[in-house]
């Protein structure tokens, strides 16, 4: 923190450099921060550790070594667990992510109509407010035992390897989309003009300009792809018949068999995909340079009346396959019984909501998407400017930026079981917090705390640093210039922040699968025991009513910020005029 001393100094520790002193408010915010990395440490760090420590320990605590490693790698069935979670990622990635650029390529680099692309971007979007059950339970009803187009299948079966990559293919479709989009709209239209100068056909200007230009983000689209698909639980769970998948080998070795020891050994290996992934990912991130300079001239597409036609027409098919998903399961959720009685009714939404001994699971869902979409944006905020704007902490800024992005690398389920033995643990002080709802909001803060951090970082990075080095000149307290000038001016990233931790919350399963109790039952942990149960109809209400509670609160969310952001935000208006 730029702040002069005005109260008295405190020598420096490791925290800063040595014979540096500092001022109230810099050892305020060093403080802050500390907190804000302990909590990391603890939710993140130490539970990661202690699966580790299981790994090589027996039942009785003796230590064994590799010993159970040995057992999985010698037991066909769990390697074959391994191999088929590979595999099925490998498929997912080479259906989504092409599919996605095509449609990415018809939204930046096409001349359709507005209307159409926005209202594709909205369509493309809904998979991200469903829980991963949700398509699986629609591809049942679609091509199941007792499906409406079963008779497409020849006679083979959905359950399975064909099941679980499609619903996988629509789980990840808007992820590889959204980063494919902003790969394709960062274009000089410089060299697509010196290349049609040079009379370079169109499909030379796209094999040696467009893809090379975009590699790295269809690199990017791979690897989050592949992990989402890696470590989901739900779609397998429900559309995964007997074949056997990591993830939910991770499920049967804790709570069918109580092998935490195997289970441990599991979530090492789902573990090792996820971190490939993501070096992979953080390495093409570092050699990624700016496509953009101060020369370059925005791209502008010329029409192409069969180009933009066939493109058209294929973004139609994936909107229709994007809306028969989800409408299967809003149409199961309306019905009585599939298929014998397709009478209208609402008694499946009165059944999860009010009968069933789950209904009050969509309450405590509400309970935390709203709790951590108000702590986790405070946390992530608040520590993503104390490393930016505090001066001299070089240590702590690495170590916390590490933390930081860590948790994207770091499966749901591996999480999950790292905290049923950390915290679950007699001797850990912190065994209160177990099976409450506490343990639930930390652990989706800290799930999903990546994505926010970067989203702040970004944020904060366009703010000039000269902020607060007027305010320390004035002797004005860092925390009123945080509140009075950082936040306000932050304000849209803030809110993004707070909208994507709320839809994440009510969809996620795979973190909380090991921590609820019967008291604090999410909606999307009674989706799958009511789909274990044969209670499709339940299920699909209860999956369409997140949907709908999403949705709504994206409408609101866009309604109220355009109110505040009007007030907060009206310097902008005045910097253009």
């Amino acid at each position: 923190m730029n702040t002069l001393a005005h109260a008295h100094p405190v020598r420096a520790a490791w925290l800063g450099r040595p014979g540096m002193r500092w001022s109230r408010d810099e050892l305020i915010a060093r403080g802050v921060l500390l907190l804000v990395m302990a909590m990391l440490f603890v939710f993140l760090i130490a539970p990661l550790f202690t699966i580790l420590i299981n790994a090589v320990l027996d039942k009785e605590g003796r230590f064994v070594g590799l010993a159970h490693f040995i057992t999985y790698f010698q037991t066909p069935s769990l390697m074959r667990a391994a191999w088929n979670s590979i595999w099925v990622s490998t498929v997912v990635v080479l259906i989504s992510v092409p599919t996605a650029f095509v449609c990415a390529y018809a939204l930046t680099r096409t001349c359709l109509p507005t209307p159409f692309k926005a209202t594709f971007r909205l369509i493309a979007l809904i998979p991200l407010l469903a829980p991963s059950l949700l398509s699986a339970i629609s591809f049942v009803q679609w091509f199941g035992n007792q499906g409406a187009l079963k008779f497409l299948l020849g006679g083979a079966s959905i359950y399975g390897a064909p099941g679980i990559i499609l619903a996988e293919v629509y789980n990840t479709f808007p992820h590889a989309l959204m980063i494919l989009v902003t790969a394709l709209s960062l274009a000089d239209g410089r060299l697509y003009e010196a290349a049609t100068a040079l009379r370079t056909p169109a499909w030379r200007q796209f094999t040696t300009i467009t893809l090379p230009s975009c590699k790295y983000g269809l690199i990017s689209a791979a690897t989050v792809v592949f992990t989402y698909v890696v470590s989901d639980f739900g779609a397998p769970k429900v559309i995964g018949g007997n074949f056997n998948v990591l993830s939910v080998d991770v499920f049967k070795q804790v709570v069918g068999q109580h092998n935490f020891s195997m289970g441990a050994v599991v979530g090492m290996l789902l573990l090792v995909p996820s971190l490939i992934s993501f070096a992979i990912d953080y390495t093409v991130r570092r050699k990624l340079k700016a496509q953009l300079t101060a020369r370059s001239v925005p791209y502008s597409p010329k029409p192409s009346r069969l180009g933009d036609t066939l493109l058209a027409l294929f973004c139609t098919v994936v909107c229709l396959l994007l809306l028969a998903t989800i409408g299967m399961a809003v149409y199961t959720s309306l019905i009585k019984l599939w298929p014998y009685d397709l009478s209208f009714t609402l008694k499946h939404y009165h059944f999860a909501l009010v009968e069933s001994d789950m209904a009050a699971a969509y309450t405590n869902s509400l309970i935390l998407a709203i709790s951590t979409a108000v702590a986790g944006s405070l946390i992530v905020f608040v520590g993503a400017y104390l490393i930016e704007k505090t001066r001299n902490i070089d240590l702590m800024r690495r170590t916390m930026h590490l933390m930081a992005v860590l948790s994207m690398a770091v499966p749901g389920l591996v999480l999950g079981l790292g905290y049923v033995m950390f915290f679950n643990h007699p001797a850990n002080p912190l065994n209160f917090m177990y099976q409450t709802m506490a343990i639930l909001i930390v652990s989706t803060i800290v799930h999903y705390y990546t994505s926010s951090h970067l989203t702040a970082v970004t944020a904060l990075k366009q703010i000039d640093n000269e902020f607060e080095a007027v305010s320390a000149s004035l002797k004005v307290p860092f925390f009123k210039t945080f509140i009075r000038v950082t936040v306000p001016v932050c304000l849209p990233a803030i809110l993004d922040i707070g909208r994507y931790f709320f839809v994440v919350s009510m969809a996620s399963l795979s973190c909380a699968i090991f921590l609820y109790s019967p008291e604090t039952i999410l909606a999307s942990v009674a989706i799958m025991h009511l789909d274990e149960a044969g209670d499709i109809g339940p299920a699909a209400a209860l999956a369409s009513l997140i949907v709908a509670t999403s949705t709504v609160v994206c409408i609101a969310y866009s309604l109220l910020t355009r109110v505040m952001l009007t007030r907060t935000q009206a310097w902008r208006n005045l910097r253009r005029a």
